[in-house]
């Protein structure tokens, strides 16, 4: 199991102004604002952030608790402007019940919201 995340971000600002708002729905908020931004939601601490050189070849799912809130993430991420790479769908080619929406951080990485539930 994975117990955290922390990426590299060529633009740190940016990144905490996509991240910020497209993990508000989830509950995620950020708790750490030291040298590594870290986000979590309830007591977690799982996903950082960190000012260098990125990779774009990561690819980051968060999970949503409804077909719902994927959408909500993705409204929220089209106003404020953040890239789109695929509107929330089902993919059931992956399982009948895969429900996702992917946007693309300022970096250019697949940032996925999913929701594994029937509607």
């Amino acid at each position: 199991m994975i117990d955290h995340l922390e990426l590299h971000t060529r633009d740190l600002d940016a990144s905490l102004r996509f991240y910020d708002a497209v993990l508000a729905p989830l509950g995620y908020e950020r708790k750490v604002d030291g040298t590594a931004k870290g986000y979590g939601n309830g007591n977690d601490l799982d996903f950082f952030l960190v000012a260098g050189e990125p990779s774009t070849q990561v690819h980051v799912a968060f999970g949503a608790a409804s077909r719902a809130l994927v959408d909500r993430v993705h409204a929220v991420a089209q106003a404020a402007g953040h890239q789109v790479d695929r509107a929330p769908a089902l993919a059931p080619h992956i399982h009948p019940d895969y429900y996702a929406g992917y946007l693309r951080d300022p970096d250019g990485r697949l940032i996925e919201f999913v929701c594994h539930r029937p509607e």
